[in-house]
């Protein structure tokens, strides 16, 4: 534990709060800004001499509840709440769920991700975002039900898509449930995740069988697959993860592997808004 930062971060984080955001009236006769430490101390229902004692890096080892109450009445995000716990010398707590909100940054960045079909799924493969060669590719998440927008349940349950070759359409599988099956270590207490995980069991044979064999990282080998696109034949991609730091969120890319591939999705880029057309008719 490391008391003197412990204290620092407290400080910080007790000035950035104004009263009016934990219901508290703002006065005016508070001399700095932020929380008074005995509205903090009230906030998370611990004694005023104890939090004074942690501001001073003088109070022993605070507990595990002790901290999450203290994350709650500073308002902490959970990156912030995260670094809170290993300040005192504790792990945190998981997240509880994914977070599905993706950052106008990156949505600003798929957009100019032109020559690129790319998207970014939480960690149940819930599909949050996507540029436009990705839907030439993939087909238009927005004609798709809100409950179809899941790329694992729709890979097993053979919802239409793309025809993947035999081979990436086993390594996709494959690396779908171990995804998922990490996810399930990660987020125990997630319902959506819970009854996802229970539909695809129930639904998909193949799914059930795979996730029996509890795979949790099939990530040796660079993943490519081909597949075959009504509009402009084969298509040989390289899938590349960026994982995304907090959240469970992925971008995920589809580059060519080849010229021929490089110039179909020339090709889609231009075509792309009359194909979706064509398709949907």
């Amino acid at each position: 534990m490391d008391r003197a930062l412990l204290a620092d971060f407290l400080r910080s984080r007790r000035a950035r709060v104004r009263p009016e955001e934990v219901s508290l009236p703002s006065g005016t006769r508070r001399r700095t800004p932020g929380l008074r430490r005995e509205e903090v101390a009230r906030l998370a229902a611990i004694s005023v001499d104890y939090y004074n004692r942690l501001e001073q890096a003088r109070a022993p080892r605070p507990s595990r509840q002790v901290l999450a109450a203290l994350g709650r009445a500073l308002l902490l995000y959970p990156t912030e709440r995260a670094h809170l716990f290993r300040l005192a010398g504790e792990v945190p707590d998981p997240p509880a769920r994914p977070d599905d909100v993706v950052p106008h940054g990156l949505r600003h960045l798929l957009d100019r991700l032109t020559d690129t079909p790319a998207y970014v799924i939480d960690a149940r493969y819930e599909l949050l975002a996507w540029n436009s060669l990705a839907v030439a590719v993939l087909g238009d998440p927005d004609d798709w039900a809100p409950d179809e927008r899941n790329l694992a349940w729709r890979m097993f349950r053979g919802r239409p898509g793309p025809v993947l070759d035999q081979a990436g359409a086993g390594a996709v599988a494959a690396r779908c449930v171990a995804d998922l099956r990490a996810a399930a270590s990660r987020y125990p207490d997630d319902p959506a995740l819970g009854r996802l995980l229970a539909r695809l069991r129930a639904d998909s044979p193949e799914f059930d069988r795979r996730w029996r064999d509890h795979g949790v990282c099939v990530r040796d080998v660079p993943d490519r697959v081909v597949l075959t696109h009504r509009a402009v034949g084969e298509l040989a991609l390289d899938r590349e993860v960026l994982e995304l730091a907090e959240g469970g969120q992925r971008l995920v890319l589809h580059t060519a592997s080849d010229g021929r591939s490089a110039e179909a999705l020339r090709l889609l880029g231009v075509i792309g808004a009359h194909w979706r057309t064509a398709s949907a008719s």
